[in-house]
């Protein structure tokens, strides 16, 4: 029978009461020596030679969970494991490794999440020095630098600027359109033939009608862009300008954000409207780029 992991690990119950296991006492030292190496808790999870329980092996959130137990500290039901001074300086350690990392703030979580490379279309890639490049082996890094404010900036213009003017997003197409092909034209002049000689019988002509309406709807073409551009000129309809990007109507208007290699930004809305946010420098010669 499998133990009951709502025993913290390292723990087991004997006799009524809660004891240590001297097998999982010694991987709990195993995991807080090896992150004080500098293991990652991946790499810990990967190595643990002992079953986080019966038939479950270990990830990364069992060993942070175990770093963070404040119970090896020991109380009145669970015996100490580990001393006060490693328990400290492990957590601290996390700590300090936490708050290196790149955290994301919701809004650029939202941009970073339909923000691609125009290019090679993947999904762009954030540093640590909150700059915005294409990571993929198979593309190029950009030519200039691309920082936060300039993506949210150029992504703020676009919204101001088709909330300013909401022309900008209105695009032509009917619901729906239907061509005839050559197949549909033979067909049909095959049952008005059928009809005036009575060459077939009343069941071969409804049987060839009914096919010649399958090859009409098959030819039928139906867009949903007029649906779309109604829903953007409601969503647009008296907004005021943005201070800060309003994540909720970049997400209901935009589909996508591209950025070229020159750093070009281009946001396509739903109804498949592009508009660009592009950037001129001038030369004393008076060239741009």
């Amino acid at each position: 029978m499998g133990k009951n992991r709502t025993i913290p690990f390292g723990y087991m119950m004997k006799n009524g009461a809660i004891t240590t296991d001297p097998a999982e006492v010694l991987a709990v030292l195993t995991v807080f020596s090896e992150y004080m190496a500098g293991k990652s808790l991946n790499e810990i999870a990967r190595n643990m030679g002992v079953p986080y329980s019966e038939n479950v092996g270990w990830n990364k959130n069992m060993v942070k969970r175990v770093l963070e137990n404040d119970k090896y500290l020991g109380t009145d039901i669970y015996p100490q494991l580990i001393s006060e001074e490693v328990f400290r300086a492990v957590n601290e350690r996390k700590s300090a490794k936490a708050t290196s990392l790149c955290i994301v703030p919701d809004e650029l979580q939202a941009v970073r999440s339909i923000t691609v490379c125009k290019k090679c279309g993947k999904r762009l890639f954030r540093t640590k020095a909150e700059l915005w490049d294409c990571r993929n082996s198979k593309c190029h890094s950009y030519l200039f630098k691309l920082t936060d404010e300039m993506l949210t900036g150029a992504i703020l213009n676009i919204l101001n600027t088709v909330i300013a003017n909401p022309v900008l997003i209105d695009v032509k197409a009917t619901i729906s359109k239907y061509v005839k092909s050559s197949e549909i034209l033979c067909k049909q002049s095959d049952i008005d033939r059928a009809i005036d000689n009575g060459t077939k019988t009343a069941e071969e002509i409804r049987n060839d009608i009914i096919l010649l309406a399958e090859l009409k709807y098959k030819r039928c073409e139906y867009s949903d862009v007029p649906q779309k551009t109604a829903l953007l000129r409601s969503l647009l309809n008296d907004r005021t300008q943005l201070n800060t990007i309003d994540i909720g109507l970049l997400l209901s208007c935009v589909k996508r954000i591209t950025v070229s290699h020159s750093c070009i930004i281009e946001a396509e809305f739903i109804n498949g409207v592009i508009i660009t946010n592009e950037t001129e420098r001038s030369d004393d010669s008076g060239s741009s780029t």
